[in-house]
């Protein structure tokens, strides 16, 4: 039997911080008091130091790129980059080459991540304008969720027919992730900036071009179409604070049937960073003005948005350096997230305890996850410990994502990941990776 102690932490869960000592056996945790004595000789023992325990992140939204993209990322090295993070659970999604559009494409990518992640992982099926079919032979329990793109982004899956958009709606029962961003807003608004600048637009227009307005349109439009069919509907990477309006907090997240999630990079950058950063920090949807990041903390903090996550997206510098209509949309994240928002936990924003809730248990009770997000007996031991007060600079050579840079690099984080456990194996301890991994499929509890 393989046990795990940690002694002298400083446990962060269900809304409280306690000093404990945790005990693993094997996978799971088996007990958590204030003071647990090894029962064998053999237990390794983690001294917390009166460091922080945090459950390990579960990020719902990232773009691994393989298959078919592997120049860019692969299962394997940004799982190993999001465990060095303090994520130990990953959702990825159907925009690859090929799509996974098929049952058989999508168990390819499950292959794959079996034999390669280092991280705990599920994917999203992806719907196009002609596989319902196919749609409805995804089991439920096996997949994470159902994931369209009603505005075109990397890879394109543009689901753009009304009446197959409200078929799939009205007839699956998968969870339904949507990026929303209005296909026809974005074409007329693309055409007169290229009219005016050619190809080298300047990047401060991207959030004219990817607009409020085209973001609004569309997440409006498709929580109208899940109130009409019923279905489970979750907003992804919300951008704008008028999009915060159609989100309530009057109903528990477990019984909550349309949900939100709002993304580090639009937490953090505003228009204001274009200019420093350039193409760096062109997503979609794009990054807005400050008063549209602020709209979203506070819709963040009252609750209305849900989760927070990375859209985790690496291209290679070389292709990001293009011109603004040639440069990719996408940026690395999962290494720099959790450090990201403790920082903002360090400038009084949002409290340990409200980024354990939207980056661990919320993202758990949403998916419906089995047994995961939580620091409790009988659950998975997917485990973070962090020093708030052991300041690094994130450059070329710390940086483990395959695409080699990050749009952090030269900031200086107060915080740091010292230890991460992934089923109750130390997978990354103060910079160095175990020799093997110990990722496992996730299982849903519907």
């Amino acid at each position: 039997m393989h046990t795990v102690l940690i002694k002298n932490a400083k446990v962060v869960n269900e809304g409280s911080i306690q000093n404990c000592d945790v005990l693993i056996q094997n996978e799971e945790i088996v007990e958590i008091a204030d003071s647990i004595s090894a029962k064998s000789s053999d237990t390794q023992i983690i001294d917390a130091e009166g460091n922080y325990l945090l459950p390990g992140v579960i990020d719902d939204q990232v773009h691994f790129r393989e298959p078919g993209l592997t120049h860019k990322a692969t299962i394997e090295t940004e799982s190993k980059a999001a465990v060095a993070g303090g994520i130990t659970t990953f959702i990825e999604m159907p925009n690859t080459v090929p799509q996974a559009t098929t049952v058989e494409l999508l168990e390819d990518k499950f292959e794959i991540a079996r034999k390669t992640s280092w991280a705990n992982y599920s994917f999203m099926f992806g719907g196009t304008n002609d596989n319902l079919e196919e749609i409805l032979k995804v089991d439920p329990k096996k997949v994470a969720a159902l994931k369209l793109f009603l505005g075109s982004s990397t890879g394109n899956m543009l689901v753009d027919d009304p009446k197959v958009l409200e078929n799939i709606f009205a007839k699956t029962n998968l969870l339904i992730a949507v990026h929303c961003e209005d296909e026809a807003t974005i074409k007329a608004n693309l055409k007169s900036h290229t009219d005016r600048y050619g190809d080298d637009i300047p990047m401060e227009c991207h959030p004219t071009i990817r607009s409020e307005e085209a973001c609004y349109l569309s997440s409006s439009r498709a929580i109208a179409l899940a109130k009409k069919t019923g279905a489970r509907l979750h907003v992804f990477h919300l951008s704008t604070a008028k999009e915060t309006a159609l989100f309530d907090n009057k109903t528990p997240l477990v019984k909550k049937k349309i949900t939100a999630e709002v993304c580090i990079h639009h937490l953090w950058f505003s228009d204001e960073d274009y200019k420093e950063k350039g193409t760096l920090i062109k997503w979609n949807p794009a990054v807005k003005t400050a008063s549209d990041r602020e709209g979203l903390w506070k819709a963040l903090l009252d609750d209305r948005i849900d989760v927070i996550a990375t859209d985790h997206a690496p291209h290679t510098l070389e292709e990001k350096k293009n011109v603004y209509t040639k440069a990719p949309s996408g940026g690395p994240l999962v290494q720099h997230a959790l450090v990201a928002m403790l920082e903002n936990y360090h400038h009084g924003k949002i409290s340990l305890e409200k980024i354990v809730e939207k980056m661990c248990h919320n993202p758990a009770i949403l998916f419906q996850i089995k047994n995961r997000g939580f620091i409790k007996k009988g659950f998975k031991a997917d485990l973070v410990l962090v020093d708030l007060h052991a300041p690094w600079t994130v450059n070329k050579s710390n940086i483990f994502y395959k695409c080699g840079w990050s749009p952090f690099e030269g900031f200086t984080f107060k915080s740091r990941i010292t230890h991460t456990l992934v089923n109750g194996k130390l997978v990354f301890n103060n910079s160095k990776f175990a020799k093997t991994s110990n990722a496992q499929r996730l299982e849903f509890n519907r």
